[in-house]
């Protein structure tokens, strides 16, 4: 049998070290395979692990102890529960309409939207514009309402003229662009980095400070390379983990 093994990191000692272990472990308990075993390596070895005392390895399991992640026995040692959520695959599998599917299935708010000057981080992908269109979108699971992921697309202002916003409450972005206002789409770039939750993002998703999550960037292009609209996406650590599928014939 294989033993759970939890994912290293780099401790920020700005920061309580329980806090810092506590997340780590939750990222790992809930973005396991099925098959890994539900009992957890002992407060010894975990304090090992993390190059920490076992006291802040306690305190840290207390704290998933407390949200129902765990359970401690004496004598027996510290097991996941069996009831716990694996987070749904976010899966890259390479065509426009995998993208739109991978987006639906959603409740989506519409937040806000309307001109803002061009984001110096996102100045490269519109170096002929001074500003451009963003709307904010706040996305949650059907059956429980809870809020999934956060969205942010800023489009070409010529291309959010044609946008009714109701449409984006109703569809994704992409499929805004491709069936409604028939932009030419001629190709999607996707980047995906683990990151901590800052205070705005773990406010909307209604998660912890400094909680695992995956940073989406998704670019699209039309047919002669312009850039038509950057997506940046926050989605729930807990609720979601990254596959791609790579056709090696």
């Amino acid at each position: 049998m294989t033993s759970f093994a939890p994912d290293s990191i780099v401790l920020n000692r700005k920061l309580p070290l329980w806090y810092q272990v506590s997340q780590s472990l939750r990222a790992s308990i809930l973005g396991r395979s099925p098959e890994d075993p539900l009992r957890l390596p002992t407060e010894e070895r975990l304090a090992e692990h993390y190059g920490v005392s076992v006291l802040t390895m306690r305190q840290a399991l207390k704290e998933l102890e407390d949200e129902g992640l765990i359970s401690r026995h004496r004598r027996r040692g510290t097991f996941i529960e069996p009831g716990v959520r694996r987070g749904a695959p976010v899966r890259l599998l390479g065509s426009v309409d995998a993208i739109v599917a991978q987006q639906s299935g959603m409740t989506t708010k519409l937040l806000e939207h309307g001109r803002v000057p061009v984001p110096a981080a996102l100045a490269e992908y519109f170096p002929d514009l001074a500003e451009v269109a963003a709307y904010h979108r706040l996305r949650g699971d059907e059956k429980t309402g809870e809020p999934t992921n956060h969205a942010v697309n800023h489009i070409r202002p010529d291309l959010a003229d044609r946008i009714d916003p109701d449409d984006l409450v109703r569809w994704p972005m992409t499929k805004v662009l491709r069936d409604v206002v028939k932009a030419d789409i001629s190709r999607i770039t996707d980047t995906v980095q683990a990151r901590l939750a800052d205070p705005e993002t773990a406010r909307l998703l209604d998660v912890p400070l400094l909680s695992p999550i995956l940073h989406y960037t998704g670019v699209t292009y039309d047919s002669e390379g312009r850039v038509l609209d950057v997506a940046v996406i926050h989605y729930r650590g807990d609720r979601f983990s990254f596959t791609v599928t790579l056709d090696a014939t």
